[in-house]
């Protein structure tokens, strides 16, 4: 199996993965198709037949023309006849040049007048003489032969010459030499079909018939035969150059999808069995193998991908860890604080005391119960802003309306006043509105706690081009230079003077923070100073991508 198995086990490699086999396939499957094509080969051997047949037919057409002219007899003008005695010795000098081939004369009435096989021996015994033996083909060829045929049989193919399967004879099969005399003599024009057969001991003996004509009188028929063993050598040479290059291609097509396998199928398993490693708790650093990661190509990509994943993964999960203790390290505070109150509740009957005891359990549960609902808020924000799409938010309506609630809820004796300095135009960014409306009240509601009575927050808008600022400045003691980064930490706290202990969670910052980054944009602290270099307040700058109009 090429997947990963149950837990514990590592994920485990096969020797010839799919992606390989599917890769041969695709790559072997085109080079099958030419050579099926390419052994396909009726055609060219039709032609070579053809060609064969032409010049045995020319051939014959000599033999008869020279029989016509000195083995006939003529001494009836309307009844010539053919002279065994001249026209034997005649035949046998025709073929005398062509050893592979047989000549055979036959009269009128069908009968054999000569053969030029037949040889006349000593005292008048008369002999035939075989053709050549045919040419033993090693296994090899053979064996290429036999597929060939086989595979040719298969497939739909037409032939322009008819190829007559020779089963009970051998050279010496013929035609149906009356008939052909017959309707040759019938007046009809007509040039007889030649007969292509493979005998039994895998001769290929091609046989034409052409009339002995004298005076437009038909006296006999030449059959001419011969061994076609040049069309067989061409199509065996034909074939093996084929295969040959056939395996040759397909050699170099194993090899390529061997490399493409080793390229891609072998470092995607790697990076299987590294996903695998993952899951199951091992490898949290270096899980992907360095080899893969230098890679400059999709598989590299792949790989890099899956190791910043993984990493952050693992930082999610730390700060998943980290978050986990440090709430619990809140909540084990109040509820400390709680545990002693009533502990001493028990001790003590003076009811001044015991009621003081109860303002701090109630405190303590109040701040519980805050301390709770933001780390509910927190936990859940990831999740949500991960489901959310951002849209395009205007900046300004947000701010008006902000700046109308607190001219509403503000006592002028003791509150800061809240303004907004924007561009006169319309001014968008990409967020969620509602996660950016509660980032901007954390920082305002920041502000309004350091601020001195009837001081001011000011809220600035500025376009970057590609960005959008958004700043909170208050008049407040500022922030001290060595926390300017810690105050997004969680359940940092640092509070103005007088503060009763307990009122923040120490989370909305962090919050802030979280809703920024998870928009794709940055928040940050900085002091205002004047040109002497005091602290005149701090400045909260957040910048969030520009929403452009198209």
């Amino acid at each position: 199996m090429s997947d990963a198995t149950t837990s514990g086990h590592r994920f485990k490699q096969p020797w010839v993965s799919p992606l390989l086999r599917r890769i041969l396939l695709v790559n072997a499957l085109p080079l099958a198709l030419l050579v099926v094509a390419l052994l396909y080969l009726d055609q060219y051997q039709n032609g070579l037949l053809e060609s064969q047949v032409g010049a045995l037919r020319e051939q014959a057409r000599v033999f008869a023309g020279a029989m016509a002219e000195s083995a006939v007899r003529t001494i009836d003008p309307e009844n010539p006849r053919l002279v065994p005695e001249v026209a034997r010795p005649l035949l046998r000098r025709l073929t005398d040049p062509t050893p592979d081939a047989e000549a055979k004369l036959y009269g009128p009435d069908g009968t054999l007048v000569a053969d030029s096989r037949l040889r006349e021996g000593p005292g008048g015994t008369v002999s035939s003489e075989p053709l050549p033996p045919p040419v033993r083909r090693g296994t090899v060829l053979a064996t290429i032969g036999w597929v060939y045929d086989a595979v040719l049989s298969l497939l739909p193919h037409k032939q322009v010459i008819t190829l007559i399967e020779q089963t009970a004879g051998g050279p010496e099969w013929a035609p149906d030499v009356k008939e052909e005399l017959r309707l040759n003599s019938s007046g009809q024009s007509r040039e007889m079909p030649p007969y292509i057969r493979r005998t039994r001991d895998d001769r290929l003996l091609v046989t034409v018939a052409v009339p002995v004509e004298r005076d437009r009188h038909t006296v006999g028929i030449v059959l001419l035969t011969r061994e076609a063993r040049e069309v067989d050598d061409s199509l065996y040479s034909v074939r093996v150059s084929i295969l040959a290059l056939f395996g040759l291609a397909l050699g170099l097509t194993v090899l390529l999808s061997w490399y493409l396998s080793l390229t891609i199928a072998r470092p995607i398993l790697r990076l299987a069995g590294a996903a695998a490693d993952m899951r199951e708790g091992q490898g949290r650093t270096g899980s992907v193998p360095p080899a893969l990661l230098a890679r400059r190509d999709e598989v590299g990509a792949l790989a890099t991908a899956l190791a910043d994943s993984a990493s952050a993964l693992w930082a999610r999960m730390d700060a998943i860890e980290r978050f986990a203790a440090d709430v619990a390290h809140e909540i084990k505070n109040p509820l400390s604080s709680i545990r002693s109150a009533i502990e001493t509740l028990r001790r003590i009957e003076d009811p001044a005391r015991q009621k003081q005891l109860l303002a701090i359990i109630g405190q303590d549960v109040m701040r519980l119960d805050r301390l709770i609902s933001d780390v509910s808020d927190a936990s859940r924000l990831d999740a949500e802003l991960s489901r959310v799409t951002t849209e395009k938010v205007d900046v300004i309506p947000i701010l008006r309306t902000l700046v109308e609630l607190d001219e509403a809820t503000r006592d002028e004796d003791r509150d800061p006043r809240l303004e907004v300095i924007s561009p006169p135009t319309d001014v968008s960014v990409w967020a969620v509105e509602g996660r950016l409306v509660q980032v901007l009240r954390n920082l305002i509601g920041n502000a309004r706690s350091f601020s001195p009575p009837r001081g001011r927050i000011l809220v600035r808008v500025r376009d970057l081009g590609t960005q959008t600022e958004l700043s909170v400045e208050d008049d407040g003691p500022g922030i001290p230079e060595a926390n300017l980064e810690h105050i997004f930490d969680r359940f940092y706290s640092e509070r103005p003077k007088g503060e009763s202990f307990g009122q923040h969670s120490g989370l909305g910052l962090s919050i802030s923070r979280q809703i920024v980054e998870a928009l794709h944009g940055q928040i940050s602290a900085e002091n205002r100073r004047d040109a002497m270099g005091k602290v005149l307040g701090a400045r909260f700058i957040v910048k969030l991508p520009r929403a452009v109009s198209t």
